[in-house]
């Protein structure tokens, strides 16, 4: 019984995984972006699909998600495949976020995750609270 219980608790502890480590992003295909503002300011997260070149098909959810930029070229055809990916430390997007509020959002601990895209030389720029991964 105390051995059941044990493993039921191991698969449900969260692994913590590191943006910029624990990704093989050269060559992975970004597949769908799925930006969900249902309930602002409640539930504000962006979700990429992405087919991993060492995994395959996952996804990274985005939570608490308070900017983001995307600059990514449309109409070439070819698969969007992705570079790099990476946190930035003392981005200034991210200061001027917590400048334009005025301290309001001080409580938030926020975090600046970028991803280049290798086959249209694309930037996605996500800053939000958390991340996770998930497989599809």
């Amino acid at each position: 019984m105390g051995f059941f219980i044990f493993c039921i608790l191991i698969s449900l502890t969260p692994i913590i995984m590191d943006f910029d480590k624990d990704f093989y992003w050269h060559d992975s295909i970004l597949e769908r972006i799925v930006i969900d503002r249902t309930d602002p300011g409640n539930n504000d997260t962006i979700v990429l699909e992405i087919d991993w070149y060492d995994e395959g098909p996952g996804r990274l959810i985005f939570e608490g998600v308070c900017v983001t930029k995307f600059s990514l070229n449309m109409g070439i055809i070819a698969l969007e495949t992705m570079d790099q990916g990476y946190t930035v430390e003392n981005d200034p997007d991210l200061s001027n976020f917590y400048t334009t509020w005025k301290g309001r959002m001080n409580h938030l601990k926020l975090n600046t995750y970028v991803i280049k895209t290798l086959s249209t030389g694309g930037e996605i720029k996500i800053i939000a609270e958390s991340f996770r991964s998930e497989t599809r």
